[in-house]
């Protein structure tokens, strides 16, 4: 039977794919919710005459930050005030309080800081000032009107930390593209997303793609130019019609021989056509290369404009993935084969398998691999996603370096929701839905309390998915609570059908609670039409029912007879950013790779890089069905290194406008060895994992997280150096590792294992990884000057524990474009025994000129017996 093939989109049908980890983003939705509730506090400040502040010309809006420590992050330091505070902080982490008199009492403190600064300040300068905001919570600061000489003077306050002017901001959707640095970077480069990407094709192995969708329309673009570099062809079906391919579709195809052999295939069903019926296929194609400023509408709401990474590129569908079904290997090879043939600059894959080959051994040598070795030798470059197998280690399923292989990351968007109670408690949750009508409060009721008969028995009355069990007088005009629960997860529970029990019974709206933090960590937010929101704490949603039961009267046989329970739903709608660092997301795969299906570890790092996978806006089809919350819908929210690995194609197609004559390993490298290793801040990048509760704990990333770190195309579009490699390299690699014979290579590669056999170790990869270190061992690599300028690089690097690492020379000269300088490095064991803790480093080149790139270290197995 063919092996199959799964999305890499995060599946609602896999507890790993499904570990949620959105709540990454409840901390900074708690942070926002106690801004909102106590931003109200804001006051005018006037001068000691108390006269009033004109607005006169010169005055603009100023946010400055200052010393010390905003509420949620301050442990302490001024005598007065560290009990208070510590004690404060532990109760703020574990209980969420949000009107306790020790966050008010810390709070005062801060604004009276704050207004002695300003206080001073202003009598100076002797005149009234308007402070606009007090920044308490997650930032210490105020917003006040100053003039920019003001500005300039206040800035150097030895307590001021920052001061910024105001500036517009404006909805988003893919928002990675600002997110990115993508306009005022590699963009503008490239002549604005007018050119950006301009005749590069990406080929996409998927489900498809929807033509009409305006992410793909020609009209109203520039006309495309004939491209003599691609030769494939647009299949034409009565749901694939002539002119589907308008230029910006350069070719369409479809493979389904393999899933037709096997039975699986119904034609009616999934179209024997490129046409796709999922909504995958078009979403990563709309990520890679989708129309820039495309307005993102779902049930009549704006969610902003979206934005392919490369928005000139050319798209070439090869369709050989189905709704249902997924897909089968013979399809994917076929497809990567063809586009390979047709001419595609990159392969971009959002796929991996289900399982491992039947008889492999090899990774490298499964037949996909193989196939995807030979697209590099045709200078493509080949894009995978890494999966969705995370946290948990060696869940990798993107397996050779001659592939880049893509983590998912969480950038810093959210949606963060509140439900107000009668009694003025406050509630974080989420939920992409408006807020209700009016300042009023709504009666609330639990769903166990409206049931007036029975139902379906795969659903709970809780579940809310049969509108025929509820008495509708009595929730008619009423917030209904429900219950998200495994069932939403695993038993085909959806939120669309919450959403039709809710309109069918007259609701004013829905509050979702959740049965545990597990059920909780498993939302992901979602647009809906009516107000609702999803409290995906348990302890909040404790907090709720509680309320509830102690306003609702029973009689003796537990039926309620009086309600007094009510609350009133913010809108959350809108999205809000914390400028955070990319964060490795919870479902994405992490390494150690391997080299054999016995899970034996291979002396190749994976994965290679990371980009934005969760939360990502992009295009859909009406008729697709792998989300049953976007059926009927022109765009869609999805999460996955399905993804991510769009992102890093689109990206990798300007890297490859710019460089034409570069190789694949050499703009892998570009991407690679130029990642970010840190935030802004210049913290390190934090890699997601399993906690106690609904929010995933966090842990500095390794490079069995995230790779070479956080994409930067940007940096990537100059990095001064790079380690190059070919196909010979590939060969020798396959030669020097084990699991295959010489003569295995040359059938599956072609080419001829050396007379001399090295070890893996010393493909000139931008990484190293030793998967075992028996004392001292000694590699190499290259790197090739891809500057017009000499030159001088000095090399200096962190060793991974029990390990010491000399590198030869550690100052080199590099002449023009395409100068090569070699460098010996040694590994040494510092300590005895054995150990099979993964340890890790990075060598760091810094040129005198600006350049600086970095490679990642893993050593794992050490053994000095």
């Amino acid at each position: 039977m063919a092996a199959a093939v799964m999305r890499t989109t995060r599946s609602s049908s896999s507890w790993q794919m499904q570990v949620q980890w959105c709540l990454v983003f409840c901390w900074v939705v708690l942070l926002l919710l106690v801004l909102a509730v106590h931003g109200k506090e804001t006051m005018e400040k006037k001068s000691s005459s108390g006269a009033s502040t004109d607005v006169t010309d010169g005055l603009e809006v100023y946010m400055v930050l200052v010393s010390g420590q905003p509420v949620v992050a301050y442990k302490g330091g001024l005598s007065d005030l560290n009990a208070t505070a510590q004690l404060f902080t532990r109760r703020w982490k574990s209980r969420h309080r949000t009107r306790d008199y020790l966050v008010k009492k810390y709070r005062a403190y801060l604004t009276k800081k704050q207004d002695e600064l300003l206080e001073s300040f202003f009598k100076t300068h002797r005149r009234p000032y308007t402070k606009l905001y007090s920044y308490h919570h997650i930032v210490n600061g105020f917003a006040v009107e100053l003039t920019a000489e003001e500005a300039e003077l206040l800035g150097k306050e030895s307590s001021v930390m920052q001061v910024e002017k105001s500036y517009r901001v404006q909805k988003a959707t893919v928002h990675t593209p600002e997110y990115l640095g993508l306009p005022e970077g590699i963009w503008a480069q490239e002549g604005g997303f007018l050119c950006a990407g301009e005749d590069i094709v990406i080929g996409l192995v998927d489900t498809g793609i929807d033509p009409t969708h305006p992410s793909f329309s020609a009209t109203g673009q520039s006309p495309y130019r004939p491209l003599r570099s691609y030769r494939g062809k647009c299949e034409v079906a009565p749901e694939f019609p002539l002119g589907s391919c308008n230029g910006k579709i350069v070719g369409a195809q479809h493979f389904a021989a393999a899933a037709s052999k096997d039975g699986m295939f119904n034609a009616s069903l999934y179209f024997a056509s490129p046409l796709d019926g999922d909504g995958h296929g078009s979403h990563t194609a709309s990520t890679a290369a989708g129309n820039h400023g495309v307005p993102v509408l779902v049930n009549g709401v704006f969610y902003g404009n979206a934005s392919g990474m490369a928005p000139r590129a050319r798209i070439a569908v090869y369709k050989a993935l189905y709704r249902i079904i997924g897909g089968f290997m013979p399809d994917v090879v076929a497809a990567c084969d063809q586009a390979v043939a047709d001419g595609v600059d990159v392969l971009s894959l959002s796929l991996a398998p289900n399982s491992p080959p039947p008889g492999s051994i090899s990774t490298f040598l499964n037949i996909l691999d193989v196939a995807l070795l030979n697209a590099v030798k045709a200078n493509v470059l080949v894009v995978q996603a890494a999966g969705n197998g995370g946290p948990h280690e060696q869940t990798v399923t993107s397996f050779s370096p001659w592939i880049i292989s893509v983590g998912a990351g969480v950038d810093d968007r959210s949606y963060p929701n509140t439900i107000v109670l009668s009694d003025k408690t406050v509630l974080p949750g989420t939920l992409l839905a408006p807020p209700t009508k009016g300042p009023i409060f709504y009666d609330l009721i639990l769903a166990n309390d409206a049931v007036q008969g029975e139902g379906n028995p795969l659903y709970s009355p809780s579940d809310c998915q049969v509108p025929s069990i509820f008495n509708k007088p009595l929730v008619q005009g009423k917030l209904l609570i429900c219950i998200f629960s495994f069932n939403f997860v695993f038993g085909g529970a959806s939120m669309q059908q919450v959403v039709t029990t809710l309109e069918a019974l007259g609701a004013a709206g829905l509050v979702m609670v959740v049965e545990s933090d597990s059920a909780g960590s498993m939302f992901t937010p979602i647009p809906l039409t009516i107000p609702g929101i999803v409290l995906v704490d348990a302890m909040h949603s404790e907090a709720l029912l509680t309320y509830y039961s102690n306003r609702t009267v029973k009689d003796a046989t537990g039926k309620p007879v009086q309600f007094g329970a009510q609350a009133r739903i913010g809108g959350g709608q809108i999205a809000t950013y914390s400028g955070q660092g990319q964060q490795v997301a919870l479902f994405s795969s992490r390494g150690p790779d391997m080299k054999d299906f016995n899970f034996n570890q291979a002396d190749v790092l994976k994965p290679n890089i990371l980009a934005p996978g969760y939360l990502i806006w992009g295009a859909w089809t009406p008729i697709g069905i792998d989300s049953p919350n976007y059926i009927g819908q022109r765009w869609a929210m999805m999460s996955g290194t399905s993804m991510a690995t769009p992102h890093v194609a689109g990206l990798a197609a300007l890297l490859k406008e710019k460089y034409p004559l570069w190789s694949p390993a050499a703009l892998a490298s570009a991407l690679v060895t130029t990642a970010d290793l840190e935030d802004s801040r210049g913290i390190p990048l934090q890699a997601q994992q399993i906690s106690g509760s609904s929010a995933p704990s966090l842990q500095p990333a390794t490079p069995f997280d995230m790779g070479g770190g956080a994409l930067n195309i940007n940096a990537a579009a100059n990095p001064g150096i790079i380690f190059d490699a070919g196909e010979a390299d590939y060969v020798a690699f396959l030669c020097s590792a084990e699991g295959a014979t010489r003569e295995q290579i040359f059938a599956s590669t072609g080419g001829m294992c050396p007379s001399l056999l090295g070890r893996s170790t010393d493909l000139n990869t931008p990484s190293i990884t030793l998967a075992c270190l028996n004392g001292t061992q000694i590699l190499f690599r290259t790197v090739t000057n891809v500057a017009n300028n000499i030159e001088t690089y000095t090399i200096t690097w962190t060793s991974p524990t029990d390990v010491a690492v000399a590198i030869a020379p550690v100052t080199f000269t590099v002449g023009g474009a395409g100068e090569q300088q070699s460098q010996q490095i040694t590994f040494t064991l510092r300590a005895t025994g054995i150990s099979t803790v993964s340890s890790f480093g990075h060598v760091t080149f810094v040129g005198n000129l600006g350049h600086q790139i970095h490679i990642p270290i893993s050593v794992t197995n050490k053994n000095l017996e």
